[in-house]
């Protein structure tokens, strides 16, 4: 069941420093800490990352610091995907000099190109590295879904290894893996899915909640893997209630509070993300109460 990535990719969160400067030092202490706590790979400058408000240069320095931090422990994998070819070109070009392990691209948002637009971004990322590609179908954040049918044909590229799905669609999920060529992989793109995309035969998750519980959402996947799917189900439920808690609003702002209140702050959001309220701070410490995380 694990995948090229491991089973469980924990989407980072980028440290900032009170000034809101990029901190490269705590960015490298929380790769490794994540990767020796339950975490086979990390994502850096994904949307947890908040890497639309990183500048080209931030990003190429966050690669080249938590690549540097997880090698010879974990995967570093690079978020280079944006609205423009030609950006996520230079991105991945970047990305591969500095050491990434595999890059994710997320589905072009704001100009919302058809579908054989998407093959023609997607294609000519994948021809033009030699580092893996995973697709990023998030339609929620980018207002345009990467079709099945589109996804599949993507799927038979060479350098197109993986998806991760965040539409929490388990049908689309159930025809995408019974369809795929083979080694081409599925990871749950929410914590919430991945116990039943685990289940459909998606060989993991990349996750926010791997921030705080790796070791118990690792456990899970392996059950899920050994055939023990009602010990697996257990921790599952016993972990909704934290998976809910980090989307109460906008990520990354729930689970940078809870890496605040466990003293393992990765710093403030920048705008226009804002700081938890007391409200969603209270709901966020009820959670890590419930799981076991703080007394």
């Amino acid at each position: 069941m694990t995948g090229t990535f491991g089973s469980l990719v924990t989407a980072m969160v980028t440290p900032f420093r009170a000034d809101h400067g990029l901190d490269l030092d705590r960015a490298q202490e929380l790769a490794a800490w994540l990767v020796a706590n339950g975490s086979d790979a990390v994502v850096a400058a994904g949307s947890t990352g908040e890497s639309p408000t990183l500048t080209h240069a931030e990003k190429i320095e966050l690669f080249r610091a938590v690549a540097e931090a997880v090698r010879g422990q974990g995967k570093m994998i690079a978020g280079v995907g944006t609205y423009s070819t030609a950006e996520t070109l230079e991105l991945a070009e970047a990305a591969a000099s500095v050491g990434a392990d595999g890059l994710l691209v997320v589905t072009p948002y704001y100009n919302k190109p058809p579908q054989r637009g998407l093959t023609a971004h997607f294609t000519a990322i994948a021809d033009a590295t030699d580092v893996p590609v995973i697709l990023y179908n998030i339609p929620g954040r980018t207002a345009l879904r990467i079709e099945d049918d589109t996804l599949l044909e993507l799927a038979s590229h060479r350098n197109i290894v993986a998806v991760k799905d965040s539409t929490g669609d388990f049908q689309a999920v159930s025809r995408v893996i019974a369809r795929a060529p083979d080694g081409f992989e599925v990871y749950s793109g929410d914590d919430w899915a991945a116990f039943g995309y685990a289940c459909l035969g998606a060989v993991g998750v990349v996750s926010v909640a791997g921030h705080l519980v790796g070791s118990q959402i690792h456990q899970m996947l392996d059950l899920i893997a050994s055939g023990d799917v009602p010990a697996a189900r257990k921790i599952h439920e016993e972990l909704t209630p934290l998976f809910n808690a980090l989307f109460i609003t906008s990520n990354p702002i729930p689970v940078k509070a809870a890496l605040d209140m466990l003293g393992r702050s990765a710093g403030p959001t920048r705008l226009p993300l804002v700081p938890a309220t007391a409200a969603e701070s209270q709901r966020v410490r009820a959670a890590l109460e419930d799981a076991g995380l703080l007394a």
